[in-house]
């Protein structure tokens, strides 16, 4: 099997229909407004939150969230596969905050 990281690029160009500019994203849109936070603890929330929020803006259909969230739940493989993904952004988060060393 094939790891996530490498079929990401793919599964955007399949799921996502149109992507959305600055202009089209409201204020309130902006749950992101900074990588820097104040804890290690508060990096890792605000990793899960992007890749919520990301899977949230590729996949619209609410039904279809909820029928997929049956088959991972089940699927030990497939939630490894949301971990790394919390991973990878968690990396990106941790970098902007140089690690979080002064």
């Amino acid at each position: 099997m094939k790891s996530i990281i490498y079929m990401f690029p793919l599964l955007l160009t399949i799921w996502l229909p149109q992507a959305a500019s600055a202009e089209d994203m409201a204020a309130s849109d902006n749950y992101m407004p900074t990588l820097i936070t104040d804890t290690p603890y508060e990096g890792r929330q605000l990793a899960i939150k992007i890749v919520r929020k990301t899977i949230g803006t590729i996949q619209t259909d609410t039904a279809a969230k909820h029928r997929v969230r049956a088959k991972y739940a089940e699927d030990p493989a497939l939630l490894m596969n949301a971990a790394e993904l919390v991973a990878i952004e968690f990396k990106t988060i941790a970098i902007a905050n140089n690690y979080w060393r002064e």
